[in-house]
């Protein structure tokens, strides 16, 4: 008769030969590998990115590139071209921005936004975008870890700037150069202390220096939370972003059929990495003109597509809501839109079945992306040269010159067709990781190449994507990504509150609220507008804690992660304390 323990050790032996099985069996399965349906094609990713947006020049050089919705101003392709390349000379020998060094523009949606991007791109400079939303704190974060040398900004911004400006020799966080000194530039009046962005634009293109630009250097770094944790610098190179143009616009058939008598609308913010790459690079690139609205106003809106006969019109969730309920909608002639494309979030059928009844002549789709992606994984069939019916829900097939793979999050197995699990991809258009930030970087693409974006999805017979789930912890309000660790990390440091977990609640208008979940310290009486009011002090606005529940506990793993699918399936059941 068997002791105990050689029981124990009889099944240990067993789970370790199961374990061996198992591992060999992932190692012998062949991967299931899912393509677009559109055949690949030569992408130029071997040029600067400036080089492949005017690539063309020579076809439409005098047609309209950017038209100013507030003033009505248009720059032709030429003049966008010389202006940026005068920006470029006048970063090195105003500013003296090297190459490699970062810019960051802090800058609603305007003329002098595109050419500072491009600018800095023929500099061989970094751009990182920030919105000027964002709190003083929020941006010395982001300026301070990308090691930004010039902020490009307006007036009514720069008092968040000062102690930028002024450098702070008592930070011991960061290295000392990106605190002492960062140079300020106003598009406007310049407040005292700054530059005008006109000494860039007045400066003379011929004496821009040159510079061998190299397919992998980084040309923009916008801050992502990637699948959680805090906002980290999302390197995009001049590789990328190409790759990432060519596969919508490029080709026979373009995935993203945009072309030089088009007039795409962009009312969506360019420091958002889906506006800066899917209609400002594949607008430019396509030679189309492009609107430029500082922000989203609906009768702003309407009434620039009448007048310009606005042909795209790329949007997010809470636009198409707004002109699917707004009754002044029906006041104007959009009979020349011919695109909507939604992403950032996804739409349900209820909210496209509206919007076509208002948009009889637009094709409607959605597309699906993330930062880290560069940013387009997939994206609806409807919209290309010779479009294909596309089923309501779906996020469209993977885009072109890029490979997916849908795994099982546990085993990490590819699964076929009609079964769910994360969403991965591979390409040239991918990240080439997160600025100083290695272990994260890791974990977001493995050693094969793969991206894991995150997203529990599947892919049906007819290549179609469809998301179901997250693995992911952010949450998005708008299209903008909430870190709820970031919020956590504020609670906590509140005295009177003991610990606290942030999550995702469902809201109509904003598709997703951050709502929290707080333990007071003990005898605090702590309230839940003084708790909003404490965050709403620190962060941007869709940032903000739109409820506060006070459980008696938070629910944890045993390692101590929060499980916040308890906290979100409590707020589905109505069991919030």
């Amino acid at each position: 008769m068997e002791t105990i323990t050689e029981t124990k050790e009889k099944i240990q032996e067993q789970m370790k030969e199961i374990i061996l099985e198992k591992k060999q069996e992932q190692n012998d399965q062949v991967e299931i590998i899912y393509r677009s349906k559109l055949p690949d094609i030569y992408i130029p990713n071997h040029l600067p990115l400036h080089s492949y947006c005017f690539e063309n020049i020579s076809k439409f050089g005098d047609r309209p590139c950017l038209i100013n919705g507030s003033t009505g101003e248009i720059h032709s392709y030429l003049d966008v071209e010389r202006i940026s390349r005068k920006v470029a000379a006048g970063l090195h020998h105003k500013v003296g921005i090297k190459q490699g060094d970062v810019i960051m523009l802090l800058l609603q949606n305007c003329t002098e936004f595109v050419f500072a991007f491009l600018g800095a791109s023929y500099r061989g400079a970094t751009t990182t975008t920030a919105n000027p939303f964002y709190t003083a704190n929020e941006i010395a974060k982001q300026a301070k870890a990308s090691k930004t040398k010039l902020i490009i900004t307006q007036a009514c911004y720069v008092d968040k700037l000062r102690d930028l400006m002024a450098g702070n020799k008592n930070d011991d966080e960061v290295d000392e150069n990106t605190t002492l000194g960062i140079r300020v530039m106003c598009i406007d009046t310049p407040p005292e202390g700054c530059l005008h962005f006109s000494e860039l634009t007045q400066c003379d293109e011929t004496e821009l220096p040159e510079v061998e630009i190299n397919s992998d250097d980084v040309v923009a770094l916008p801050y992502s939370s990637g699948t959680t944790g805090l906002p980290k610098g999302v390197m995009l190179t001049h590789k990328s972003l190409i790759t990432s143009v060519a596969q919508q616009v490029d080709g026979e058939n373009p995935n993203l059929y945009f072309h030089s008598e088009d007039v795409i609308v962009c009312v969506l913010p360019l420091f958002h990495i889906y506006s800066l790459n899917s209609v400002l690079l594949c607008g430019l690139r396509a030679g189309a003109a492009i609107l430029i609205m500082q922000k989203f106003e609906i009768i702003s809106l309407m009434e620039l597509t009448q007048k310009y006969k606005v042909s795209i019109a790329p949007f997010v969730p809470p636009i198409v809501l707004a002109i699917a309920k707004s009754p002044v909608v029906d006041n104007y002639d959009l009979s020349s839109i011919r695109t909507v494309m939604s992403g950032a979030a996804p739409m349900g059928k209820e909210l496209e079945d509206t919007v076509r009844a208002k948009l009889p002549n637009a094709k409607l789709g959605q597309g699906y992306g993330m930062t880290e992606a560069g940013p387009v994984l997939s994206m609806c069939l409807a919209f290309a040269k010779e479009p294909s019916e596309v089923k309501s829900g779906s996020c469209g097939t993977v885009v072109r010159n890029a490979e997916m793979k849908i795994v099982d999050p546990e085993t990490g197995l590819s699964l076929p067709r009609h079964q769910s699990g994360e969403i991965c991809i591979r390409g040239d258009q991918i990240m080439k990781g997160y600025l100083n930030d290695p272990e994260a970087t890791k974990i977001t693409i493995d050693k094969d190449g793969w991206l894991h974006t995150g997203d529990i999805g599947y892919i049906d017979d007819d290549e179609e994507i469809f998301i179901v789930d997250r693995l992911k912890e952010l949450i998005k309000y708008k299209g903008f990504q909430v870190a709820p660790a970031e919020l956590e990390a504020m609670l906590i440091a509140h005295p009177n509150i003991n610990d606290a977990a942030v999550v995702s609640m469902k809201d109509e208008a904003a598709g997703e609220v951050p709502v929290a979940f707080v333990i007071r310290s003990n005898g605090s009486q702590i309230t839940e507008l003084e708790i909003k009011k404490y965050i709403s002090d620190q962060v941007v606005f869709y940032k903000r804690i739109h409820k506060v529940f006070f459980p008696e506990s938070i629910p944890k793993a045993p390692s101590g992660k929060i499980l916040r699918k308890d906290l979100r399936a409590k707020l589905a059941a109505g069991l919030t304390n």
